[in-house]
């Protein structure tokens, strides 16, 4: 989640009603978002990931206005055109393959403005940005430039120009080693042999993306005009960033123009503000949310929510802001239709059918492990599902699991996948309070995923300065001992453990487990200095 911080007063500028301190705090939690912090008249809130519209104090006020009724419905921007034009080489086709513009004129570059503009590209980078990978973005001041501009990818030592930050001229790959940009960004060109660049009719850089931007349009506070470039690998995504910009400058004053996007196969008139057509029916809403709302209703928290609505016949017809890429379905607009009735106002009511549940057998076994292990003198831990590649298997020194499940568009490098085992989540618990007494004794029964199939499993490891193989051996068997389980050992060869102080677990003949004294390249991954020994099994097999 992003946190977003606002000056009060300029909020309540923004908003154009007198609104209190405690008036906002209160109101805030219901529009979904969640007070992270108050300093004086500095407040931190909480936005969810789907909401990069509401990364700025701009977007936040503009969802006020509606939410308390002083400006409802579809927020109108008008865009002029530019006169510019893009021309999109197709050499960037196989390096970084789209781009979209615009251009904001008539700017007042105040101190609230240059704050929220840097902030709001901080977190649209982190999120909808992955990292700037996905998505990155450029400002500049377009007073020195000659159009039509032409993104293309070029030889990296074929031309040299002075970024922002230094003085001295450098080509493509002399950034990436020595600018803080370049070095920081430089794994999203990893591979190419030819890097992405932006300039003007005269050779003029604009920006070399997603590194840096020329020095020749940096932005001044006697910056005026605004013009916007976005690449990435992901045409939508930075539509939606280009029209969260656009809209956050026209909240200050600014005058919207379009640029003329042109691709080898089509061109674009962008920023495109035009909003999405849906139709929702009221049926559909009161059937989801349990109420009886009449269409009128229903048209009015939309309106509050800053959705262009009307009634068309029996439906209602909604016009969704060019910059809300959160509402794929019905579903979206009607969890928003909650928030603008607010959540307190819809009655709960018992279901109608008559059901009798019960405890699922994994998870009444599951609880007889937990209460076992916790008399075994163990803590129980809880962990994440997702994991990454590099704690599964390069910390723990094993092969990469052929049913791994990677996520596609991960948030973080620490996420990138589901977990296959569950004891690298518990080394990263060791090593975040390796500051702690020993020893530490943990355990944890959750789930681990191979392919399509989700597993129970049974991790638990000690760490202290006599931790052994034998110590994990004598827990093994009494725990399967009380579990009344026939098993029997067999040796194992795997990386993570001290080769001869591990082993297998078999139940029936078929491989559950193992446990064993972990290998000290491990504990040094995870930077601890003492011995750990653990254990991990299938609980699947004693159901």
């Amino acid at each position: 989640m992003a946190v977003i911080s606002m000056d009060y007063h300029d909020l309540v500028s923004l908003i154009g009603q007198d609104l209190s301190m405690e008036e906002i705090l209160n109101i805030l939690p219901m529009m979904g978002s969640d007070i992270d912090s108050v300093d004086g008249d500095e407040l931190n809130v909480e936005f969810f990931p789907n909401r990069p519209d509401l990364y700025s104090v701009e977007g936040v006020a503009r969802a006020l206005r509606g939410f308390i009724g002083k400006e409802k419905g579809l927020a109108e921007y008008e865009a002029g055109s530019s006169g510019i034009v893009l021309n999109v080489d197709p050499s960037v086709n196989d390096v970084r393959p789209f781009i979209v513009s615009g251009m904001v004129r008539n700017v007042e570059m105040s101190d609230e403005l240059i704050k929220s503009l840097m902030e709001v590209q901080e977190k649209l980078h982190l999120t909808l940005g992955r990292k700037r990978k996905k998505v990155a973005i450029g400002v500049h001041d377009p007073r020195s430039l000659v159009p039509p501009f032409v993104y293309k990818a070029i030889d990296p030592k074929s031309l040299s120009f002075v970024p922002l930050g230094h003085y001295d001229e450098m080509d493509l790959s002399d950034i990436l080693i020595k600018h803080d940009k370049g070095v920081e960004y430089a794994w999203t060109l990893e591979g190419l042999d030819r890097y992405p660049i932006i300039l003007d009719a005269e050779d003029k850089v604009l920006s070399f993306p997603p590194i840096i931007n020329g020095v020749v349009t940096q932005v001044t506070e006697a910056t005026t005009d605004l013009f916007l470039d976005l690449t990435g690998t992901d045409f939508n995504a930075a539509n939606t960033a280009l029209n969260v910009i656009s809209t956050l400058l026209a909240e200050r004053g600014g005058d919207i123009e379009t640029v003329e996007v042109v691709y080898a196969d089509e061109t674009f008139t962008l920023p495109n503000l035009d909003p999405v057509q849906r139709t929702l029916a009221p049926a559909e809403v009161n059937s989801l949310l349990g109420t009886a709302y009449d269409p009128g209703h229903i048209v009015d928290f939309l309106q509050r929510l800053r959705f262009g609505a009307a009634l068309e016949g029996e439906d209602i017809s909604v016009r969704v802001p060019a910059y809300r890429n959160d509402v794929l379905h019905n579903v979206d607009l009607i969890e928003d239709i909650a928030i603008g009735a607010g959540y307190g106002n819809i009655i709960g009511i018992l279901p109608k059918a008559l059901t009798f549940g019960k405890e699922l057998e994994v998870e009444r076994f599951s609880n007889l492990v937990r209460e076992l292990m916790l008399g075994y003198g163990y803590t129980e831990v809880k962990s994440l599902t997702l994991s990454s590649e590099h704690d599964q298997f390069t910390q723990m020194r094993r092969p990469e699991d052929p049913d791994l499940v990677k996520v596609l568009n991960p948030i973080s490098e620490d996420l990138t996948c589901t977990r296959v085992t569950i004891s690298p989540s518990i080394f990263r618990f060791f090593q975040a309070n390796k500051h702690r007494d020993l020893p530490q004794s943990v355990f944890e029964v959750g789930d681990v995923l191979k392919g399509m199939d989700t597993h129970r499993h049974l991790a638990a490891l000690t760490v202290h300065s006599k931790a052994s193989f034998t110590e994990m051996k004598s827990l093994v068997q009494s725990v399967l001992r009380d579990l009344s389980c026939e098993f029997s050992l067999a040796q194992i060869d795997d990386g993570a453990y001290v080769p001869g102080r591990c082993a297998a677990i078999l139940i029936e003949g078929a491989v559950t487990g193992s446990f064993g004294e972990f290998h000290p390249n491990v504990m040094a991954n995870f930077e601890l200095g003492y011995p750990v020994a653990g254990f991990e099994i299938s609980l699947e097999s004693f159901l």
